[in-house]
């Protein structure tokens, strides 16, 4: 049991890591990228306002930040598909371990020998 809580300690530790990684690799690689497609569009700062601030009553303004979530999703479809890219790739390593264990394992069983043994021996007598 201490071997797993290991692994799943240490699975939360990369994966924290990796998940500012990913934050980095979409806020300072791809969105300028994406901006600069769109005609420098700053998805970060998109929002839908609701209610405009009032400096004079001090009223902040009230908005859906819009461009974060699609910042979100980016970071959530990046990290989805590296962790789909892992997955397969241990699920074909597991296949290639029982390819390796049944082309071993093919031969006589030590009863199927014994048996052939014990016939050959009724042959003689």
């Amino acid at each position: 049991m201490r071997g797993s809580v290991v692994d799943l300690a240490v699975g939360v530790v990369i994966g924290a890591a990796f998940g500012k990684i990913v934050t980095s690799l979409v806020d300072d690689i791809i969105m300028p990228v994406v901006g600069f497609l769109t005609g420098g569009i700053d998805f970060s700062y998109m929002r839908f306002i609701i209610r405009a601030a009032d400096p004079v009553n001090e009223v902040p303004e009230t908005a859906i930040m819009y461009g974060n979530f699609i910042n979100v999703i980016i970071q959530f479809l990046i990290v989805a598909f590296v962790i789909f890219l892992v997955i397969k790739g241990i699920n074909s390593l597991k296949r290639k371990e029982e390819v390796i264990k049944e082309t071993v394992s093919a031969g006589p069983t030590q009863e199927e020998l014994l048996a052939e043994i014990r016939d050959l021996l009724k042959r003689q007598a």
